[in-house]
């Protein structure tokens, strides 16, 4: 990095507060500013007009909205900001999730705390953080011809269960009271409706429903 180059401002979603204490540590490095941090997706949503990180760091498994449906809301609004997913899940489909809705980058947490720092610090030179064997399996996907059904045709029954009842506009929390499952559940077949749909948020997939009625 450039002596003149102002840090690099970093901002972490992630909602174990250990985890999150870890990986700040691990940052605090010169060249890199930590000037955020949230424990859900909703908490970043919140923050992230205020401080428009150059990077975000994201976990997958958050509470409520999960960190694939996190990077399709900030991607439109930040384009700008590299958002890289930091994550215990290396199974290639969360991979492709998360690179699909706008992350630029995948990093798991079993790494050590200089190849994470190396990893953010190339960001600014453009480099991809990945490591090289899932950068090999996401190219193999995305080029991998794909014969995929309609759109909404492969939702499974809870899913069409959920989505009807976030057609009607209830929040994950009435989702889960009704169905007897739990908000964080809720979250994830959410995210797979709207990967099955190829929407990009709830009213979209709305939106939808209503439409096949």
């Amino acid at each position: 990095m450039s002596e003149n180059a102002p840090p690099l401002k970093v901002m972490l979603v992630e909602d174990h507060p250990l985890v999150r204490a870890a990986i700040r540590q691990a940052l605090t490095v010169p060249g890199i500013e930590i000037v955020g941090e949230a424990w859900s997706a909703e908490s970043a949503l919140d923050l992230i007009p205020g401080i428009r990180p150059d990077v975000m760091l994201i976990d997958i498994d958050l509470p409520g909205m999960n960190g694939v449906q996190l990077v399709r809301e900030v991607a439109p609004r930040l384009p700008d900001t590299k958002i890289v997913m930091l994550t215990a899940s290396g199974k290639t489909d969360d991979v492709v999730a998360a690179i699909r809705n706008g992350a630029s980058g995948y990093l798991t947490k079993d790494m050590a705390g200089d190849a994470l720092v190396r990893s953010v610090m190339g960001i600014r030179s453009g480099d991809l953080p990945m490591p090289r064997r899932m950068a090999a399996e996401l190219v193999t996907r995305l080029v991998r011809p794909q014969s995929r059904a309609e759109p909404g045709t492969n939702l499974s029954d809870r899913e069409q269960q959920v989505l009807r009842l976030v057609a009607d506009g209830l929040t994950d929390r009435e989702v889960g009271e009704a169905l007897g499952i739990s908000p964080r559940t809720v979250g994830r077949h959410v995210g797979n409706i709207l990967d099955k749909l190829g929407v990009r948020n709830r009213a979209e997939a709305a939106r939808h429903y209503r439409d096949q009625l």
